[in-house]
């Protein structure tokens, strides 16, 4: 895709500023720069990453790529080894300057409003922001929007009918900078059938991917031997039809009409 079909960036927004003490997405996700990669590349995430990477590698090898919500680049940097282009966006000025050290091509946008022409993609994927995004329909709107007709729309949710969602019930919660936790930011679970309700017209769902469906904790994959025998299990049950939809994360795999649905 050239430059020209870039459309001029709307003014930035930064989603709705949340009640109760909570943080904007883009002040939450600015004071997470700092520790974001901190336990990633080993382990739980690096799993989490690997399925991530894998779904995208599957619908988009040599396709024009575009991740929304790309933080730091850790996945887009990884895209750009199989896609014929690889973009990123985000709302974070610290997660982008990240992104931009690692030489990728990214701009600050909100996922409610992208700043590239209809039918600009092949393949358009969000992984963990969905979930802290108000204005869901608006934002899978957007994502089919820049679709390309045949092509596909990746769009991961946090699932309450998981081990994951049980646990997080449970724990405390976790710190992401020395001044804020997780649960600093507005977050939304999402069943299969409320992720189906969701989808604008043009979007068909495809298939899911579960992710995280049998690790009750992630620190039990630093557990030598253990860890291995999880990350076998999660990779072999991830497409599983039985069990997929049970993981705590879920990748709804959605493709846009080759041709535009006929209005009644």
């Amino acid at each position: 895709m050239s430059m020209d079909s870039q459309r001029p960036a709307p003014p930035l927004d930064p989603t709705e500023p949340q009640g109760g003490g909570r943080l904007d997405n883009r002040t939450y996700y600015d004071d997470f720069a700092g520790w974001y990669e901190r336990e990633r590349g080993r382990g739980y995430h690096q799993l989490l990453d690997d399925l991530e990477v894998g779904l995208v590698e599957r619908y988009g090898r040599g396709a024009d790529v575009l991740e929304a919500g790309c933080g730091t680049g850790l996945l887009l940097e990884r895209m750009a080894r199989f896609a014929a282009t690889a973009r990123g966006v985000d709302l974070s000025a610290g997660m982008l300057a990240k992104a931009r050290a690692r030489g990728l091509d990214v701009v600050q946008a909100s996922i409610t409003a992208l700043p590239y022409a209809d039918d600009s993609f092949d393949l358009v994927c969000s992984f963990k922001v969905l979930a802290h995004v108000a204005d869901i329909r608006g934002a899978l709107a957007e994502m089919a929007r820049v679709t390309r007709p045949g092509g596909f729309v990746l769009a991961e949710f946090y699932n309450p009918l998981s081990l994951r969602y049980l646990v997080k019930r449970l724990k405390r919660p976790t710190a992401i900078s020395d001044r804020h936790d997780d649960e600093a930011v507005f977050t939304r679970y999402d069943t299969p059938a409320r992720i189906r309700s969701y989808l604008p017209p043009d979007l068909v769902w495809e298939t899911a991917r579960g992710v995280r469906i049998a690790t009750p904790a992630a620190s039990l994959h630093r557990v030598p031997g253990l860890g291995r025998l999880l990350a076998r299990t999660e990779t072999a049950l991830a497409d599983a039809p039985l069990v997929r939809n049970l993981g705590g994360f879920l990748i709804a795999v959605t493709r846009k009409h080759a041709i535009p649905p006929v209005a009644d």
